[in-house]
């Protein structure tokens, strides 16, 4: 299986019609889009997680994949019916929280169906010119798949549709009044859009998917088997309980599962303590401030706080990010999804309130008598 990348081409001018219509000789393939920067449990990737390095981390096979086990089954059948009737798979949509394996997904579907991938973001597609490139580009059965899809410009969002549909683009040649629309017939392919948020997407590009999946948290025992899978591969020795604490404190995320073994394989290696069990990965893993619910030091100071000088709660955003010293839309967005999820925190009218299990997790003892959130 190939995955074709796109290169960044010198630019010309842009030459559309307030439509947002594009001349034939100017479709060209999108730049990569800039990663976002990430620490050791944020599921979001690190630049250096996108090499081909570390491709071979990845299964290639349906039946490699670990968990998702609904999902699994729908996408066995779907493959199957494609290729009884030598059709290519109708388009696939994948949401839910970055990690999970949206990726992951699309590259096993091409492998699986036996057709090239090719990968990009909608940040990546500024320009129509940028979408058209790669719609003309793909071979007949090719699986073009688009990450962040939700941040698609109207414009490229709009050339996608009668693409999905009718598998054709429309482009416009020459300017002003000699201009003419040519509809340029596409290979017939699939689109496998993958978002963190769903709901932002539009409802005529939503429709368009025949298959609308979501990607769950992952249990502790499929955590673990991802560890020892990728301990297998990076030739590192880890016993089944060394990876289930390892897996414990991944937040449900097989992405953020593989960057603590890393981490924990180099504290070994520097250390020269062989191999990797329970105490040694609980150890190293305490060293680089993951507690064994997956807290990070920022997630127990917010809570600390929270407990300290406001007795629990409730707190408003805007104070919690002035005493901590934190950006207020960080904390909103990076540091309570996670807290809210394990059961940490409440969001109320008035406020945050830390709940009884946070105060126990740090070790106060919680109040006998729950405020009020009405």
């Amino acid at each position: 299986m190939a995955i074709i990348s796109s290169k960044k081409q010198p630019s010309k001018s842009d030459g559309q019609d307030q439509n947002g219509a594009l001349p034939l000789e100017e479709a060209i393939a999108p730049a990569p889009a800039k990663p976002p920067k990430a620490d050791l449990l944020q599921p979001e990737a690190e630049p250096e997680e996108r090499g081909k390095q570390e491709e071979r981390l990845r299964p290639q096979r349906l039946a490699e994949y670990v968990g998702q086990k609904d999902l699994k089954e729908i996408l066995d059948i779907a493959i199957r019916a494609a290729k009884a009737r030598s059709e290519t798979l109708d388009h696939l949509l994948l949401y839910g929280p970055p990690g999970l394996g949206k990726t992951t997904m699309s590259l096993i579907l091409a492998t699986e169906m036996g057709v090239q991938c090719k990968i990009t973001s909608a940040p990546a597609l500024e320009r129509p010119k940028d979408i058209v490139g790669l719609l003309v580009n793909l071979q007949p059965g090719d699986v073009l798949f688009i990450d962040e899809i939700h941040r698609l410009n109207k414009v490229s969002e709009e050339l996608l549709y009668p693409a999905m549909e009718d598998f054709r683009v429309d482009l416009t040649i020459g300017q002003g009044s000699s201009a003419r629309t040519r509809s340029l017939k596409l290979q017939p392919f699939t689109l496998v859009g993958a978002t963190t948020r769903v709901g932002a997407l539009t409802s005529p590009l939503r429709d368009r998917f025949g298959l609308i999946q979501r990607l769950r948290f992952y249990e502790l025992d499929e955590l673990t088997q991802i560890v020892l899978r990728t301990a297998k591969l990076l030739t590192t020795d880890v016993t089944s309980e060394g990876a289930a604490e390892i897996a414990r404190r991944s937040r449900g995320t097989p992405r953020v599962a593989n960057r603590l073994l890393k981490r924990v394989r180099d504290y070994v290696q520097v250390k020269a303590m062989g191999t990797i069990d329970q105490p040694i990965a609980a150890e190293a893993l305490e060293r680089f401030n993951v507690d064994p619910c997956g807290l990070d030091w920022t997630d127990r100071r917010l809570l600390t706080v929270m407990i300290e000088q406001f007795g629990g709660g409730p707190v408003g955003l805007e104070t919690m990010a002035a005493v901590t010293g934190e950006d207020a839309q960080t904390i909103e967005e990076v540091y309570e999804p996670y807290l809210l999820q394990i059961g940490y925190l409440n969001r109320t009218a008035r406020g945050r309130i830390a709940t009884p299990a946070a105060w126990k997790h740090l070790g106060y003892p919680p109040p006998n008598t729950q405020l009020s959130v009405l």
